[in-house]
């Protein structure tokens, strides 16, 4: 392909460009233009009606005019693609050499038969001429479903698109060339996650690397062949993004059937493992992409060298919500499916394949496999709708939780059999396995299904991945507490970013490894474990011997006393800007001593100590009671000019500050218990160790720096001697094997464990911290002798100096 390297990231970049410009264009002609604005209007309020979303029209539309302007990009780079790989007739947007001549001649004639069209006729010519070619093409450009219809881009906005393809380079050589005798598609996977970054965020766009795909595969397609055959075989992807996972099941299974049936006519195996391979996406761009990467595919396999001399065959990839849609997904009544059928969006066809092939059909499935999104939903009726129909979501949970259970659920499921019982495999985000939304999908889900390997990936570098990971694998058939499951430990994290992932240091341990328990390198180490370790949160996936050291230490008789009294944030300002205000406006103000304080944020809770370098504007009394507002005062003329902002702040339930009632000059969340009493021992939520600091009050804290409260009457020895425990090394241990690792700080790109322990940050929430199983006897002396030396070294600091005198 023309198109690598340098050129690739240049051809990614400028796409992008042309999709913002296009947004711009298509989302004021969805404003102002009647014939778009109005079914668009009708299609949103229906939304809302039957609770597909809660989000504002404008929100809404936003997400669709990026949908649009994507399908207007992608819809020219299919054309480019085939014009360059003479899979179509005609060259009609560019080509390279004569073929660019050819189609500009070819425009030029087709405005003197239709003087009246522009620029815009002629791109949708050229979508025409692509969809009249075979009728697997003409799905990527379905009229009843295609985004692309529901706004077209004004007649400028399609001439500059055109003219974009048409730039040549330096030599004089058409800027981008897709000719490529390999007919590779692999570009389109960078397209997909990087053509638009409000997508990218919506829909948490990520193509899963091919060295995954395949292991994955290994571990689920493999032995389900060997099990059930490849006659009627049904696969799915349910979260296939741009089709990397639908792209290796085609390949293997029609390699198997060849093996089979080497006689047999190519186009008759190909329709049989098309009929196994199925897959949906939420996101209508990527179902297209995934859909034309499969397309090619086939016709590459078929030696076929255009689209109209190809036979008709189905790709059943379809557009729609895989954790809503479906025969038999939750909160859908078996017999009464037509009656309450989730609503659809016009750019949806889900429904069209469910009553083809049953995609997405409940326990219908032999293989499933997938890499679904891991972040957080944030429009309010989604999270919703998601949080009644799967039972594992809890709190503020991340879609890899309802998306494990709906995988489990599309696999075919025979009771307490392991023969029949479906095979899952997927890549998920490990978040679950420590934060507390992952409690119930462990302790409650994890008991009706069988895992069979746990692998931990949060060491292997994984491009783009900006998340650490874990790979499971089970099958659907009820839980057997008896079987092992193969647990795959991370010892090390990759010391460096590998010119080739595939062959990382540990992603290899990990391939080497996989089938060898007892076996251990420097990165990895591979056990199996007992089943009923899995059943129990939180998860510790720390090989070298760390699990067997902490589940010592959690039977150990001395232990298992917990810290009595709250811990947690004991104030959120809800607009750090309002509060946190340089020192130079505080001397200027000369505000009383309860509303100017020192603030506590984690990052300064360190070493024993709390190196403050902020201050706050605290609108409370010392007696916790709300300061009344006085216009006359400086704090007063300050927070008025910022009134609109925080009674616009949203809290973790949606709520305003307008919503609550709330004083709109306040903080947004204030926890008087937590400053009734001066001691407090403050500690750094997100840190690479543990870092417990004795505060003596007078100071505010940040949600950053939860705060741990003991019983009303406890002395400073009772604090001293809780922090000498907390800041030993045996609390960091036990602390890091309940606590979310969130990888390396460096490059929040690629988040993963790294090669040098010290530098993970974990999250040490105040419920892990709670539960730290503490010693009958706490070393008070310990805690004395560390705080002494923390309060030595806090005066000899250069910043501690300087401030009491001028230094000589």
């Amino acid at each position: 392909m023309a198109v690598r390297g340098a050129d690739l990231g240049e051809l990614v970049k400028d796409l992008r460009k042309q999709v913002t410009v296009l947004e711009d264009d298509l989302r004021a002609r969805a404003q102002e233009e009647p014939e778009f604005h109005t079914p668009l209007r009708a299609e949103y309020d229906a939304a809302r009606k039957r609770e597909r979303t809660a989000a504002t029209w404008e929100s809404w539309l936003d997400q669709r005019v990026t949908q649009v302007a994507a399908a207007w990009v992608l819809g020219t780079v299919f054309v480019r693609f085939c014009e360059d790989n003479g899979l179509i007739q005609w060259p009609f947007i560019a080509g390279p050499g004569e073929r660019l001549v050819d189609a500009e001649e070819r425009h030029e004639a087709y405005f003197r038969e239709h003087p009246q069209d522009n620029d815009r006729d002629w791109i949708v010519a050229a979508f025409h001429h692509l969809a009249e070619a075979h009728p697997t093409a003409a799905g990527l450009f379905d009229a009843r479903f295609n985004p692309l219809w529901e706004i077209t881009p004004s007649f400028e906005a399609a001439t500059a698109l055109l003219q974009f393809w048409r730039r040549r380079g330096d030599d004089g050589e058409i800027r981008y060339d897709f000719t490529d005798p390999e007919w590779d598609t692999r570009f389109l996977g960078d397209l997909y996650q990087d053509l638009s970054e409000h997508a990218r965020k919506t829909y948490a766009l990520l193509q899963t690397p091919e060295f995954v795909e395949e292991f994955i595969l290994d571990l689920t397609l493999e032995p389900a062949v060997e099990e059930f055959g490849l006659a009627d075989l049904r696969t799915i992807d349910p979260a296939c993004g741009s089709g990397h996972f639908l792209l290796g099941l085609f390949r293997r299974i029609l390699t198997k059937w060849r093996e089979v049936e080497p006689g047999t006519d190519q186009w008759e195996l190909i329709q049989r493992t098309l009929a196994s391979v199925h897959g949906c996406d939420k996101n209508p761009f990527a179902v297209s992409i995934a859909r034309f990467r499969m397309l090619v595919a086939v016709l590459r396999e078929a030696n076929a060298m255009r689209l109209d001399q190809a036979p008709q065959f189905p790709i059943n990839v379809a557009v729609g919500d895989s954790l809503m849609h479906g025969r038999g997904a939750p909160g859908i009544q078996g017999e009464l499916f037509a009656l309450d059928e989730p609503h659809t969006y016009t750019t949806e066809d889900v429904n069209e394949y469910v009553r083809s092939c049953d995609l997405l059909g409940k326990g219908s499935y032999h293989v499933v496999v997938g890499n679904p999104p891991y972040i957080t939903v944030k429009d309010k009726q989604e999270n919703k709708n998601y949080r009644d129909r799967y039972d594992a979501c809890s709190g503020k949970y991340a879609l890899s939780v309802p998306f494990a259970q709906r995988l489990f659920q599309l696999a075919i499921r025979r009771g307490g059999s392991e023969r029949d019982a479906g095979y899952v495999g997927q890549i998920t985000a490990n978040s679950f396995m420590k934060r507390e939304f992952g409690k119930k999908l462990i302790e409650d889900f994890f008991r009706t299904v069988q895992l069979t390997h746990v692998i931990d990936t949060s060491g292997a570098y994984i491009p783009g991945h900006g998340t650490p990971t874990v790979i499971l694998v089970g099958r659907n058939h009820e839980y057997r507490k008896d079987d092992p499951v193969r647990a795959v430990l991370g010892i090390r994290g990759e010391p460096s970013q590998p010119e080739d992932p595939a062959n990382g240091l540990v992603w290899s341990a990990i391939v080497e490894q996989i089938a060898k328990p007892g076996s251990e390198s420097e990165w990895v180490s591979v056990d199996d474990l007992d089943r009923g370790g899995f059943t129990e949160f939180p998860w510790s996936l720390s090989g070298g011997g760390a699990s067997s050291l902490f589940a010592a230490l959690g039977s150990n008789r001395l232990l298992g006393r917990e810290l009595a009294g709250p811990i947690g944030f004991a104030s959120f300002p809800g607009q750090d800007e309002a509060f946190f205000l340089s020192r130079s406006w505080f001397k200027r103000s000369n505000l009383p001593g309860s509303l100017h304080r020192q603030l506590v944020v984690g990052e300064v809770v360190r070493d024993w100590r709390e190196a403050c370098d902020g201050e706050a504007l605290v609108p409370y009394n010392w007696d916790q009671t709300v300061v009344s507002y006085d216009m006359e005062t400086s704090w007063g003329r300050h927070l008025w000019s910022l009134r609109r902002i925080l009674n616009s702040t949203t809290g973790f339930g949606g709520e305003t500050r307008a919503d609550s009632g709330d004083p709109w000059w306040t903080w947004y969340r204030w926890v008087p218990e937590r400053y009734s009493t001066p001691l407090s021992i403050a500690f750094a939520e997100v840190a690479t160790h543990n870092h417990f600091v004795l505060d003596r009050g007078g100071k505010v804290f940040k949600q950053t720096a939860p705060v741990i409260k003991l019983p009303e009457g406890a002395g400073e020895d009772e604090h001293l001697e809780l922090l000498g425990v907390l800041n030993s090394s045996t609390a960091c241990f036990w602390l890091k094997q309940v606590s979310h690792n969130k990888g390396s700080g460096a490059d929040s790109s690629n988040a993963r464990t790294t090669a040098e322990a010290w530098e993970n940050f974990y999250q040490f929430n105040g419920t892990k911290v709670s539960k730290f199983p503490l010693p009958a006897v706490l070393p008070l002396n310990l805690g004395r002798a560390l705080d002494s030396l923390a309060q030595d070294l806090a005066a000899q600091e250069p910043s501690a100096i300087a401030e009491a005198a001028t230094p000589t």
